[in-house]
């Protein structure tokens, strides 16, 4: 490691020992990584009944009850429309800001879709994030109560229930399966007033990794139009089968200028695993491989990588020879930048998973591979 990299630890090295003997992890200049190190206890009160039924447009194994329909027609936009704005919901929820010492409320709207015919329905987090007094409003003007059942803050979905029966629930698809250039539908509730709305577009691009709020993720591109509101929304594919939940829009900045057309939505196969499992169990899992980084600034600009804070005894990190204050440059042959690049790249791996990490030490780069682990965070 240079002599650089040492100089900014040696920074925030009282600052950094206060917040670790507090208990306060990143306080001092190291992130604790959720995908990487502890998971939170899960909370047994939290655990879900698993009697909800799924609607899937094929065959896959599941946690949960699924009954399974014969999609194999193609819909027209308004079939796609007609078949699913009963499964629409739009979402209302209360926040409260402190602003300079004055307590004020409001509103905050987006957009969600039914998942089961007993009222669990999903809508991303950053909808309900810090919100209280959530509401439910259906096509047909009935308003429920809804509970926070639980959420995964870094693939920004959140699980909601209402008390009702009968509910008219979508029917899932495989994202997997998409192409450049298919056709899809989203329904939502843009700007928080034009309920149940419907764009529709194709798809412009997938795989494509954008970071909104720190968190990094691969998204569906379209090029539907997409809005304030329509996030937590449901995207349709040509079958009228949910293939991705509409989570941002593109909206450009001082150099680029406005920029039109350009949405994304989280691929449902993607996070299914995580919704059945906040449902059944209160819970999700996550990979890691149990190494905290630092995300100090004057750490990371002196670094071309992830600087290793410490270890985790027994962890596959350890297994595979990684130490404190090696610097991790790339996984799996793409260069990364730092503490962001290493979490989007880990979060997509699954349990068992061998990922091959190039790691500068004492000046020798040299190459090891971790076998990824998965760990329970409770989801509450």
């Amino acid at each position: 490691m240079n002599q650089n990299i040492k100089k900014a630890i040696g920074i925030t090295a009282v600052a950094l020992c206060c917040s670790v003997a507090g208990g306060v992890a990143g306080a001092g200049g190291v992130m604790a990584l959720d995908y990487l190190r502890d998971a939170a206890v899960v909370n047994e009160e939290a655990v879900q009944s698993v009697d909800s039924t799924l609607v899937e447009g094929r065959h896959r194994t599941s946690a949960m009850n699924v009954s399974y329909v014969d999609n194999g027609t193609k819909l027209s936009a308004s079939e796609i429309y007609a078949a699913n704005v009963n499964s629409t919901v739009g979402i209302s929820t209360s926040v409260t800001t402190n602003y300079f010492g004055y307590r004020t409320t409001g509103a905050v709207a987006g957009s969600g879709f039914i998942l089961t015919s007993d009222g669990y329905i999903i809508t991303n987090y950053h909808v309900v994030d810090g919100g209280s007094d959530i509401k439910v409003t259906t096509y047909d003007d009935t308003e429920y109560d809804a509970e926070l059942v639980g959420y995964d803050e870094s693939n920004d979905i959140a699980v909601l229930k209402v008390d009702a029966k009968g509910l008219n629930p979508v029917v899932l698809g495989n994202s997997g399966e998409l192409n450049v250039g298919d056709g899809v539908v989203a329904i939502g509730n843009p700007l928080g007033e034009l309920t149940f709305s419907l764009t529709s577009g194709t798809v412009s691009a997938l795989n494509r990794r954008i970071t909104i709020e720190n968190q990094s993720m691969n998204l569906i591109q379209t090029d539907c139009a997409i809005n304030s509101g329509n996030s937590g929304g449901a995207l349709f594919n040509d079958y009228g089968e949910v293939i991705g939940i509409v989570n941002a829009k593109y909206s450009g900045n001082s150099l680029t200028g406005s920029i039109d057309n350009i949405g994304f939505a989280i691929p449902i196969s993607d996070v299914r695993d995580e919704i059945e499992s906040i449902i059944t169990e209160g819970c999700v899992y996550k990979p890691y491989i149990g190494v905290s980084i630092y995300n100090d600034t004057r750490v990371a600009q002196q670094a071309d990588g992830a600087v290793v804070y410490s270890v985790e005894k027994g962890s596959p990190a350890a297994q595979a020879g990684l130490e404190a204050m090696d610097v991790i440059t790339a996984v799996n042959g793409t260069e990364i930048s730092g503490y962001s690049d290493l979490v989007a790249i880990l979060s997509s791996g699954k349990e068992g998973e061998k990922v091959a990490l190039t790691v500068e030490r004492d000046g020798e780069t040299i190459e090891l591979t971790v076998t990824l682990g998965v760990r329970k965070e409770s989801a509450i």
